[in-house]
C-alpha cells in the first residue's frame, strides 16, 4: 500500500513539473540549452572566499538544485556541483519580479542552473552568493528521492545507482577512489619501464586461466568466439616472444561462473609481464607495487578487511602450500590421491561442484578451505603443477611450480609465476589439460597450438603476474557488487 502510494505521489509530481515545463516553453525559456557560461567550480568559491566577498565580483556558477525554500521577498537554494555545496540567495528587489517569481514557481529541486552573483555572507556567517541572474540548463521532470526515507532497498540502490551517488557521499567516494586506485597501478608500472597494450577481447580459444567462458558467435566470419578469461596472458607471451620486455594491460574480463561476495562475472583485472625476470622478483616488485597503490588511493598501509586487520607495511609472510595444507587438514597434496581428499573436504563440510571433478580442482578445494584462516599480507608458494598449468616447474621439486599468490584476509588477491617457456613442456600440459576438458571440468584449459608454436620461436625467462579489482574491494572493505559504479542486475519485471 505504502509503496503504490510512493508511486502516485512520484506520478502526480512528474505531472506537475511536466506542466511547469510547458509554462516555460511558452514563455520562450529553453528548458535544455546547449551550452553554460559557467568559469567557477563551487570549491573555488568557497576556498577563494574571503577575497571574492571584498571584491564584489561577478561569477557564474552551474549545478543541481538540492533544496529550495522562500521568506518573503527572499529565497535561498542549495546548489551542487562535482566539487561542492553553495547557499544561494535570490532577492525579489535584485531579480526583477517577473524573473523572481518564475524561479519560485517554475524551478524545482533537482533541476540544473546556471547562477551569476557575487559572493557574501548571511547575518549567520554561512558563505552564500548573491544571485544577479539565473539561467535554466535542465528541467528534471523526477525528483530525487528523500535521502533518509527513499531508495534503501539495496537491488534498487544498484539497479538506480545514479540516484545512490546523488544521495551516499560514500558511494561517490568509492567511485574516486576507484579511479586512483587504477591510475595508482598504471603510474606504477609506467615508472618502472612498462608500457601499456590492448590485446583482444574476443578470442577463438578462451586461454590464459582456468575458467569457463561467455561463448557467442560472431557473424562477419562465421566463427564462434569467446570472451576473455585473462588479461592477454597468452597474448602478452608472444609479446615477449617478439622482444617487447614490458608491457602490462588493464582491462574488462569475463568468467561465467559464480558469483558471491568476491565474485563476478565481469571485472577489471591488470597483469603485467616482464621479460628476464623470475617469480621471486615479481614478489618484490609487486609487494612495492600493494604498498605504493594503497598509499596513493586510501592514504594508509593498515586496513580492516572482513575479520582481519591487515598491515601492508608490517612483515610479508611466505606460506608454502604443502605444509600449510598439510598443518591444517592434516593431508599432504602431493601425495594423497583423490579419494582421500575428497573424504577430507567431506569431513571438514567443504561444499564442492561434482561435476567434472578431479585430483586438480579436489586439490584447490582444499587449499581454498585452508586460506580462509590466514590473514596476511604474505605470499603462498609452493603450488602443485597439476594446478599450474602455464607456471614453469621449480627446478629442484618437479612437482611444483614456481608460482606466487598474495594472501590477504583469507583470498587471495594476486597471482604470479615464472612463466612457462619450454614449449614441450607446455604442449604436454595442454594436452593434460584438454583430457580434463573432455572429461567435463569446464574449467580447463584448451590445447593451444599457436601458442605452443610461438614458445618455439624463444620466449625468454618472463614473470607474469595479475589482480583484479578484487583487491580495491578488499581495500574498501566492500563486497565485488559494491564495488562496481553499475552492476549487472536481472531486468526489473514490469508491472
Amino acid at each position: 500500500m505504502a509503496e503504490n502510494s510512493e508511486l502516485k505521489t512520484v506520478s502526480s509530481e512528474r505531472e506537475e513539473r511536466l506542466r511547469k515545463l510547458d509554462e516555460l516553453k511558452a514563455l520562450g525559456i529553453n528548458p535544455y540549452p546547449a551550452i553554460t557560461k559557467r568559469d567557477h567550480l563551487i570549491s573555488v568559491i568557497l576556498s577563494g572566499f574571503e577575497k571574492l566577498a571584498a571584491e564584489q565580483k561577478i561569477f557564474i556558477l552551474a549545478g543541481r538544485l538540492r533544496a529550495k525554500r522562500e521568506h518573503g521577498n527572499l529565497a535561498f537554494a542549495n546548489l551542487e556541483d562535482a566539487s561542492g555545496n553553495i547557499q544561494l540567495a535570490f532577492s525579489k528587489k535584485d531579480l526583477g519580479v517577473e524573473s523572481y517569481k518564475n524561479f519560485l514557481k517554475l524551478i524545482d529541486v533537482s533541476d540544473f542552473i546556471e547562477v551569476s552573483g557575487y559572493a557574501f555572507l548571511t547575518h549567520k556567517g554561512e558563505k552564500s552568493v548573491m544571485v544577479s541572474d539565473w539561467k535554466l540548463l535542465t528541467k528534471a521532470l523526477r525528483p530525487i528521492p528523500d535521502a533518509w526515507y527513499g531508495l534503501k532497498d539495496e537491488d534498487e540502490l544498484f539497479r538506480k545507482r545514479y540516484l545512490d551517488i546523488i544521495l551516499n557521499p560514500e558511494t561517490r567516494d568509492m567511485i574516486l577512489k576507484r579511479a586512483k586506485f587504477w591510475q595508482a597501478t598504471r603510474n606504477f608500472l609506467l615508472e618502472r619501464g612498462f608500457i601499456e597494450v590492448e590485446t583482444p577481447v574476443l578470442e577463438t580459444m578462451a586461454g590464459g586461466a582456468d575458467a569457463k567462458p561467455f561463448a557467442t558467435h560472431h557473424n562477419a566470419l562465421d566463427i564462434d568466439v569467446y570472451l576473455r578469461i585473462s588479461m592477454g596472458e597468452l597474448w602478452q607471451k608472444k609479446l615477449m616472444v617478439a622482444g617487447l620486455e614490458k608491457t602490462f594491460e588493464i582491462g574488462r574480463q569475463f568468467r561465467n561462473e559464480g558469483m558471491d561476495a568476491e565474485h563476478l562475472q565481469d571485472y577489471t583485472q591488470m597483469e603485467f609481464y616482464w621479460g628476464y625476470a623470475d617469480y621471486k622478483m615479481g614478489m618484490a616488485l609487486t609487494e612495492e607495487m600493494y604498498k605504493y597503490i594503497a598509499l596513493e588511493t586510501f592514504n594508509t598501509l593498515k586496513f580492516k578487511i572482513k575479520n582481519f586487520e591487515v598491515d601492508l607495511g608490517g612483515e610479508w609472510k611466505i606460506y608454502d602450500y604443502r605444509e600449510t595444507v598439510k598443518k591444517m587438514t592434516g593431508i599432504d597434496v602431493l601425495e594423497a590421491n583423490e579419494s582421500e581428499i575428497i573424504a577430507k573436504l567431506n569431513e571438514l563440510k567443504v561444499a564442492y561442484d561434482p561435476k567434472g571433478f578431479n585430483i586438480t580442482r579436489a586439490i584447490d578445494n582444499l587449499w581454498k578451505y585452508c586460506r580462509k584462516q590466514i590473514a596476511g599480507p604474505g605470499f603462498l608458494v609452493g603450488t602443485p603443477i597439476t594446478v599450474s598449468p602455464l607456471a614453469k616447474r621449480d627446478e629442484n621439486n618437479g612437482s611444483i611450480a614456481q608460482r606466487f599468490q598474495i594472501i590477504i584476509a583469507g583470498s587471495e588477491i594476486g597471482n604470479g609465476y615464472s612463466e612457462l617457456n619450454n614449449p614441450l613442456d607446455q604442449d604436454e600440459r595442454f594436452k593434460e589439460q584438454q583430457k580434463l576438458k573432455e572429461a567435463g571440468d569446464e574449467e580447463a584449459q584448451e590445447h593451444d597450438h599457436d601458442f605452443v608454436e610461438a614458445l618455439e620461436y624463444g620466449m625468454p625467462p618472463t614473470c607474469g603476474f595479475g589482480f583484479s579489482e578484487r583487491l580495491f574491494c578488499f581495500l574498501m572493505d566492500k563486497t565485488a557488487r559494491e564495488c562496481q559504479i553499475f552492476p549487472l542486475m536481472r531486468p526489473k519485471k514490469e508491472d
